[in-house]
């Protein structure tokens, strides 16, 4: 057996398979996007079935494109969309309605409610997360209550729970495991990051019966071996990570203070803690980043719903670029004289503000205004967001208040006038890597390393190889000019 392993790198928008040769290099991609499904305004859906066969195609496009066979490849590594929950039946396998998105808005009452109930510090201080539609607790609770019998057949033990990454083990292991890791149980509401288990406190605030949840692992463990006639050989499934998670470990950030922020259709940035539980005071969330031999590193994770989905909105939604990649050159072509601002709460707000009910906003046109003007401020909004959330975590974390480098990955980190603006808004170097499929290699590593063969933690550190650092050129009066405006506007947009 060679030294191929497979990421499963399970998003949002389509699945995608990496082969990684025995030195970390890419030797076969597969991708494949799958159906949105948006039933009303602010749910998001999708269908977990289409995901298992999207998932199954692309693995063996990966395999074909690497030359090689399922006997070749010596563990598959896993990463998914995290919050994304699914419910099927235990004795077929089929989901008993469509997975909700963790974009998925529906359970804003819900959320709402408990807050009023004063409940949402009871939530925090076991999982570290906020009462937000964006976890899957609440998720979960509104399928029990509105698939029909759905709360009968689960507290009778026919149905099953789990985030993506246990939908599509349970389907890869024909049947045989329901497990997920420690990343992923951290993002349920229903998990509690200090003891490591599932909470029954918890539980029965969201009615949710424990029974139907897989069992929680390390990040790196036997999580079961696929079945012989999907690939054609058996695959053991040896390390799985929510995709922020495994993004993190992807780009090394191994040691407390290292901080990684990945810009794909939201931004993510998440900053390694180590052993400390870093309870925030600045709505930032505390998460699980790894779990490996048993021990937990800790993690304050701050969540922008729309990065690159404001490039999205300039090309799809106002019209005024043709391609994505278009929007960075538009931007440089911007009169610097005009201050225009674009808060894209599109969905609401997320950390620091947590405003579901926020709505997107423009501030500072004026007739001069055009397309360069609004690239710009779509692609400076991400680096005020970004700003947001690093202020916040110095604030929570004295660690973080020293000169912090930022590494970046996701598809807007291919821009060099956004990174460059990034640098200048954040006053920090930002490193972009050479491989940006830190995802991926993320999971592939903790499979590898597990199987034995890739490096460890240490040589794989060593190997990350830096692309570009972005050094902060902008003068500290006009930052400061850009962020008063940036601020006001945010302050106008709250609900």
């Amino acid at each position: 057996m060679g030294g191929f392993v497979l990421a499963i790198d399970q998003g949002t928008t389509s699945s995608r398979a990496i082969v990684f040769d025995g030195e970390m290099k890419i030797a076969g991609v597969g991708q494949q996007e799958f159906t949105q499904h948006f039933p009303q305004s602010g749910w998001v859906e999708h269908d977990a079935d289409e995901i298992w066969e999207s998932v199954v195609a692309v693995v063996k496009t990966a395999l074909d494109k690497a030359g090689i066979g399922a006997s070749d490849i010596a563990a598959i590594g896993i990463t998914n969309q995290r919050e994304t929950v699914v419910v099927w039946e235990k004795a077929t396998g089929r989901p008993i309605h469509n997975a909700i998105v963790w974009q998925d808005r529906r359970t804003a009452a819900i959320c709402h409610e408990m807050k009023e109930k004063g409940l949402e510090e009871v939530f925090a201080e076991k999982t570290g997360l906020l009462l937000d539609p964006y976890f899957s607790g609440t998720k979960l609770a509104w399928l029990l209550d509105n698939v029909e019998g759905a709360r009968a057949r689960a507290e009778a033990g026919e149905l099953l729970a789990g985030t993506m990454d246990a939908f599509l083990i349970w389907k890869l292991t024909g049947e045989a495991a329901h497990v997920t890791d420690a990343t992923n149980a951290s993002r349920t509401l229903l998990f509690n990051i200090e003891t490591n288990a599932w909470d029954d406190e918890l539980a029965g605030l969201l009615n949710v019966p424990l029974s139907m949840l897989p069992e929680v692992m390390d990040s790196a463990a036997d999580f079961g071996v696929t079945k012989a006639s999907l690939f054609g050989a058996a695959i053991p499934i040896l390390g799985v990570a929510g995709d922020q998670q495994a993004a993190t470990i992807g780009q090394a950030c191994f040691q407390p203070g290292m901080m990684k922020s990945t810009y794909g259709t939201g931004c993510f940035a998440v900053l390694n803690t180590g052993e400390t539980l870093v309870r925030s005071k600045n709505r930032l969330l505390t998460t699980i980043a790894y779990r490996l031999d048993g021990r937990t590193t800790y993690a304050l994770e701050g969540s922008i719903f729309v990065a690159g989905a404001a490039v999205q909105w300039l090309r799809d939604g106002i019209r005024v670029i043709g391609k994505a990649e278009e929007s960075g050159q538009l931007a440089a072509e911007a009169d610097e004289s005009q201050q225009v601002y674009l808060v894209p709460a599109f969905v609401g707000l997320g950390a620091p503000h947590w405003d579901a009910d926020a709505r997107g906003a423009i501030f500072g046109l004026t007739r001069s205004t055009g397309p360069a003007e609004f690239a710009r401020a779509a692609l400076e909004s991400v680096a005020f967001q970004t700003r947001d959330l690093l202020d916040a975590m110095r604030k929570d974390w004295a660690d973080a208040s020293g000169q912090t480098v930022l590494r970046v990955d996701g598809g807007m980190v291919a821009s060099d006038w956004t990174m460059q603006r990034l640098a200048d808004i954040l006053d920090a170097p930002v490193d972009r890597p050479t491989i940006l499929e830190t995802t991926a290699l993320g999971a592939a590593w903790l499979a590898g390393s597990r199987a034995g063969v890739w490096p460890g933690m240490a040589e794989f550190s060593q190997a990350w190889k830096l692309d570009h650092r972005f050094e902060p050129a902008m003068a500290d009066g006009l930052r400061e000019t850009k962020l008063a405006g940036w601020r006001d506007a945010v302050r106008r947009t709250l609900s």
